[in-house]
């Protein structure tokens, strides 16, 4: 059962005025009738809606009373009068009449042919699927005009708000608005209040492609929001929000929000494409940058020239974090998972990261899923920012950042030891037994190629380079330890080492040539310095294992 105050609220016929009270609006409309005859109340059945151009009363309207209470007789449901035809505007004493009688009364605008009107009001009525299909086609012929003319997301979305008349949110994977209807400027709070709410109360919202939820609107009166995925990626789509989906009226059906949906799908994705092409670009010049700085002997390149447009500013800071998202056993083997995890992730430090650090540019590593973030300035609570964007990150999806971070350097040649570094460090976390969000490289010296060595493989190569030096019980033993020690440290310069140990020349002179002669080796030489500098920080820290 349909009544015109239901026909009136469609935003399709948005444009028909209702001149009466609007309490006067709820007559049931059973049927539409065009007609221009003053007599036509005899001719038609009750609860009808009349069109007319009300041709015969353009000279005296006063007799469109006669008409009205006729039809009133009749228990017509109303009359719609077009304006600007033969009638310039309707006569207020013909309003206030049909409003004291309780009749309807509607203008119609020039701009609506009659024809066209009653064919859309009564395949309304009628309740076929030919105008739901009709209206879906329209919106989609809307639609690609849109696309053909290249407009924004957000000026598609505005339109798409208008044209099902309820407010419409669009939301990235990680629940960022990125844009919205104009419904929001013309209230006291903004799309990300309702999001907020949405995100409160249903934690695992985004698993569905199609759902309903309930909140609260600013009156705290349940407000109903339905949610559409929009798929660009297939792990982490971004969602479609409709508020007061209740309110959307026939024919606007759910194959016009797919269609919706697939618009958003195809601009999303090529402008995805688009940014891919640039970010290739970027990503280019970091391998470029970090290849030609560990190439010896290479003539001098304006690399701030040449990195302006990917970021790169002249300062005295420069440090390289190197950024990957953490693979669990089930998600280890999805090479397309990880893809869109580690795209997702470099959208999310582009939108946050500069927010609480400046001067940064974000690179994609060349032939990887991981992020290199070049940091062009000095924050000394760097490992507390990133901590917490991982975290802020996690409780919006399953996806966890950890970063490894390089040395900080003064100028753009240094970029390529920062990044070293900071892969270093990566690989470093990927051997720890306790996890961390953030590592830091620390450089460790010859010693660190001796880290996989075994303790007997040690032991063997101290006590075959140092003899009784290597691990010496005797005291005249541990003496002349402790000198080879000090002499080596001072460059094997004996008055250096003398003044340092409170000892005359000579007496150093004698331990040393004792050295060399219980080691069989001359102790200035550079490859046995060399060796016997590396066996006694060995054997030092050798015997602090046992």
């Amino acid at each position: 059962m349909t009544t015109l105050e239901d026909l009136l609220k469609i935003p399709r016929f948005s444009d028909l005025k209702l001149l009466t009270h609007p309490t006067k609006a709820n007559t049931i409309v059973e049927s539409i009738e065009i007609s221009e005859t003053p007599d036509v109340a005899d001719f038609i059945p009750k609860k009808i809606f009349l069109l007319t151009t009300a041709m015969v009363y353009k000279d005296n309207q006063k007799d469109l009373i006669t008409l009205i209470d006729s039809l009133k007789e009749q228990e017509a449901a109303g009359i719609g009068i077009k304006v600007g035809r033969f009638i310039e505007a309707i006569d207020p004493e013909i309003v206030a009449y049909a409003d004291k009688i309780d009749f309807p009364l509607v203008q119609i605008p020039s701009t609506q042919p009659l024809g066209a009107l009653l064919h859309q009001l009564l395949n309304y009525l009628w309740d076929t699927k030919t105008e739901q299909l009709s209206y879906a086609l329209d919106i989609q012929k809307r639609f690609s005009d849109l696309l053909i003319h290249d407009v924004s997301i957000a000026r598609f979305i505005a339109d798409f708000g208008k044209m099902i008349n309820t407010p419409v949110i669009l939301l990235s994977p990680y629940r960022k608005v990125i844009a919205h209807s104009k419904h929001f400027t013309q209230t006291s709070k903004p799309a990300e209040y309702y999001v907020e709410q949405l995100v409160s109360k249903y934690e695992r919202w985004t698993e569905d492609s199609h759902a309903s939820f309930m909140i609260k609107d600013l009156n705290q009166t349940p407000l109903q929001i339905a949610g559409f995925s929009v798929t660009v990626n297939s792990y982490f789509p971004h969602y479609l929000l409709i508020l007061n989906p209740e309110q959307v009226p026939y024919p606007m059906s759910e194959f016009a929000v797919e269609q919706a949906c697939l618009v958003l799908s195809f601009m999303l994705y090529k402008n995805q494409k688009v940014q891919e092409s640039l970010d290739f670009l970027k990503s280019d010049f970091l391998g470029q940058l970090v290849e030609y700085q560990q190439t010896p002997h290479q003539t001098r390149r304006d690399w701030l020239d040449l990195g302006t447009n990917y970021g790169l500013k002249k300062s005295t800071q420069y440090q390289i974090v190197y950024a990957v998202c953490s693979q669990t056993t089930e998600t280890a083997t999805k090479i397309k998972y990880q893809q869109e995890e580690s795209d997702v992730a470099f959208q999310w430090l582009q939108e946050t990261l500069p927010l609480r650090i400046k001067d940064i540019s974000i690179f994609k590593v060349k032939n990887t899923d991981h992020l290199a973030i070049l940091i062009q300035s000095r924050v000394d609570d760097l490992d507390k920012i990133l901590a917490e964007l991982s975290l802020e990150l996690s409780k919006k999806l399953p996806i966890t950042l950890t970063f490894a971070l390089g040395n900080l350097y003064e100028t753009i040649e240094q970029i390529a030891s920062s990044f070293i570094e900071a892969k270093t460090a990566y690989e470093e976390m990927l051997t720890m037994t306790n996890s961390t969000l953030t590592h830091r490289y620390h450089p460790k010296g010859m010693k660190s190629l001796f880290e996989k060595m075994s303790l007997e493989d040690i032991h063997y190569f101290c006590e075959t380079t140092l003899k009784e030096l290597a691990y010496p019980i005797e005291d005249s033993f541990i003496e002349l330890r402790k000198t080879l020690q000090c002499y080596l440290s001072f460059q094997c310069e004996i008055s250096k080492t003398a003044k340092e140990m409170y000892l005359h020349r000579n007496t150093i002179k004698y331990r040393i040539d004792h050295c060399a002669k219980l080691l069989g080796k001359s102790i200035q030489d550079p490859t046995n310095s060399l060796n016997f500098r590396l066996a006694l920080e060995l054997s030092e820290r050798s015997n602090q294992h046992q």
